[in-house]
């Protein structure tokens, strides 16, 4: 069987595309041939990388660029299937792991001016997405959609004109020897060589694009804890994060702030983590949920995040609105307490352990094969 899977951009530290890695190397394991398009990737081997990387300005010509030559590539390459990332309609499969476009757009107005709000359903860009994915979602040709939550399967059917048999949710798929709760053991001697105090309470925020992702809210609902005693540290990339360390020094809480950047490896933060939190103004499912769950870390996150459909309040994590600072602190302000944190991480492994690498995997190829049979 030969599969081709698209996807455009490559960012190391992008939950997307740590999830097609993942995949990729998942599917080797099986007797699938992968033929991979994408601009840029990380070299897999075994893989068959077919680089599609069209001159660009604007990011309406670069997603255009590239569904145009990307489509050429496909119709060359003679694949059995062909799975898309992209909102592209030369594909048999479509995983929806950036959700559904007008939902996010929605959940993004709440937090802007009034100004930028009325401006934003005349945005060339956001309309082009809106039709792209009306487009690909009504396409005769789709045979099947990949849903990571139940959330994206119930707003795809809200909003499409799409037979329901063809939305299959596979939810992501974690490495859980790599995340595991071992890497607790390593956790002092990290704290020692960041400065922070051993007997200190350390929440971790994982995730670039910081106003999507919720650390606003986050900076808010830590600055009104009463445990002195404890950290955040905040992992991912934003071009504005300048101003989030001037909003942290304005709540007062710039010393037990630590900006960290990017990482490739973000183990060492799950190892020091108490709890991870992701007050996420929308999000299909993010690796970092299930990452930090295998690692025996509890998690916060919002109702409008797919992750909440694994989290059970007070059990391995909590589940508040995006927009509820006084939620969100109350439930940080439980994890301060150690002993809540230590059974709660270890319900959190429990709840990992159902989402290894292999289980979804062997969704993935029982989906390939069933639409394979059904073909003519």
């Amino acid at each position: 069987m030969h599969i081709a899977i698209i996807r455009q951009r490559y960012n190391p530290y992008g939950g997307a595309e740590r999830f097609v890695s993942r995949a990729l190397v998942a599917l080797q394991k099986t007797d699938i041939r992968v033929s991979l398009v994408a601009r840029k990737w990380e070299p897999i081997e075994g893989v068959n990388f077919i680089e599609c990387k069209p001159f660009y300005l604007g990011r309406l010509w670069r997603d255009w660029s590239f569904a145009r030559q990307a489509c050429q590539e496909i119709g060359l390459l003679q694949a059995d299937l062909v799975q898309s990332h992209e909102r592209i309609g030369c594909c048999d499969i479509y995983r929806a792991g950036d959700g559904v476009h007008r939902v996010q757009l929605a959940q993004k107005a709440k937090c802007m001016s009034g100004l930028a709000r009325v401006l934003l359903p005349f945005s060339l860009y956001h309309n082009y997405v809106k039709r792209a994915e009306k487009r690909l979602f009504e396409n005769p040709r789709l045979k099947a959609v990949i849903c990571n939550s139940l959330m994206v399967r119930k707003q795809i059917l809200q909003y499409f004109t799409i037979d329901e048999s063809k939305i299959h949710v596979i939810y992501n798929g974690v490495d859980t020897s790599k995340f595991h709760p071992k890497i607790k053991q390593e956790g002092d001697s990290i704290k020692l060589k960041w400065g922070l105090p051993k007997e200190a309470t350390v929440f971790v925020f994982v995730g670039s694009g910081f106003e999507r992702k919720g650390l606003l809210q986050a900076l808010k609902a830590f600055s009104g804890l009463t445990e002195e005693n404890c950290f955040l540290l905040v992992v991912g990339y934003d071009k504005r994060s300048q101003c989030y360390k001037k909003e942290a020094a304005r709540l007062k809480i710039a010393s037990r702030v630590k900006f960290l950047g990017p990482q490739k490896d973000v183990l060492p933060f799950y190892a020091v983590a108490d709890a991870v939190v992701l007050p996420t103004l929308y999000d299909p499912f993010p690796n970092v949920a299930l990452e930090a769950l295998a690692c025996g870390v509890a998690l916060i996150t919002s109702t409008t995040s797919g992750a909440a459909e694994v989290v059970t309040d007070d059990e391995n994590g909590f589940v508040c609105d995006a927009l509820d600072i006084a939620g969100i602190r109350r439930a940080m302000q439980k994890l301060c307490d150690k002993k809540v944190a230590v059974r709660m991480g270890k319900h959190a492994r429990e709840t990992a352990e159902k989402y290894d690498l292999d289980t979804m995997a062997g969704h993935l190829t029982g989906l390939y094969r069933k639409l394979l049979s059904a073909r003519p």
